[in-house]
């Protein structure tokens, strides 16, 4: 029997219009929470295999077992890249994840979380306390609002924004548009540097050429890489990377990062190798525009 949560004989299906003719489906032992925010419906349960999981509106945002991959490659890369990174910007990732990630650098003195939706960051420090564990860090400040909108308000202020958003549907869609990334370029101080969620090389290489396209009329160099989850359509996912500065294909810094279990150095220079068919779609690597004012 099927309920509205997308939960059928014991098993739960993601669908979305973003992957049209696909499914992900995980098999369900316990329904742990299940409501509506102001702004999505949430639903929580015990997975067979892949432990906690986490679905907002349908889609799968975090699994015990494999979140740690999207999570890590999201604020190691860029951090690992900047020099000197001392204040960073979240918008979105209300679970903690990346929080968790960016509090491993010890260097960072000031991290500031913008999540519109205050019901997620309740439910993941309930249920997914090894994700949200990053809100205990003494450095963190959370605002719970719109993260375009304080953005907006600030100049110059950040060393690092991360932007770790849902698909360009609805409400999300204003952070795939080359007025957000300027607005993310005017927040930057010198050298600063940008990561987002960058979407998948086997369902939207157009989507992933667009973004690419203006936002390298907007920062130095810009470059897109990629990492491996298995519950994220077809098991990939992407990042846009862009810098005021450096290249960021490299790590400048080898911090002593704890409890890493996906990225090293040698996987920060691998992400950004993309196989001929996604590499023939978008601007070489090595091509640098002249940004913007």
């Amino acid at each position: 029997m099927e309920s509205n949560n997308g939960i059928k004989d014991g098993w739960f299906s993601e669908y979305g219009t973003l992957w049209p003719g696909q499914s992900m489906s995980i098999e369900v032992q316990e329904v742990l929470y299940e409501g509506k925010s102001q702004y999505q419906s949430i639903l929580v349960f015990q997975s067979k295999t892949y432990g906690k999981v986490l679905v907002l509106d349908g889609v799968i945002q975090v699994t015990e077992r494999d979140e740690f991959s999207y999570q890590e490659m999201m604020a190691h890369l860029p951090l690992c890249a900047h020099p000197n990174p001392k204040k960073v910007l979240v918008i979105g990732g209300g679970d903690g994840g990346i929080l968790r990630e960016v509090c491993k650098h010890k260097g960072v003195e000031e991290v500031t979380i913008c999540e519109i939706d205050e019901l997620v960051i309740e439910i993941s420090k309930k249920y997914l306390p090894s994700t949200s564990i990053g809100y205990t860090d003494p450095r963190v400040k959370v605002h719970v609002g719109d993260g375009a909108a304080f953005m907006e308000a600030r100049k110059a202020e950040f060393d690092v924004i991360l932007v770790d958003s849902s698909d360009p549907v609805g409400p999300a869609e204003s952070l795939f548009q080359a007025s957000f990334y300027q607005c993310m370029k005017e927040a930057l101080r010198p050298n600063g540097m940008i990561c987002t969620q960058g979407e998948c090389i086997w369902l939207h290489l157009d989507l992933i050429k667009n973004l690419l396209d203006f936002s390298r009329k907007i920062f130095t160099h810009v470059q897109y890489a990629a990492c491996s989850i298995p519950t994220y359509p077809c098991g990939q996912i992407g990042f846009i990377i862009g810098s005021l500065g450096e290249r960021v294909d490299q790590p400048k810094r080898k911090p002593e990062l704890e409890n890493i279990r996906y990225y090293n150095s040698s996987v920060h220079s691998a992400s950004f190798i993309l196989p001929e068919f996604a590499k023939s779609l978008m601007l070489p690597s090595e091509t640098k525009n002249t940004p913007s004012s």
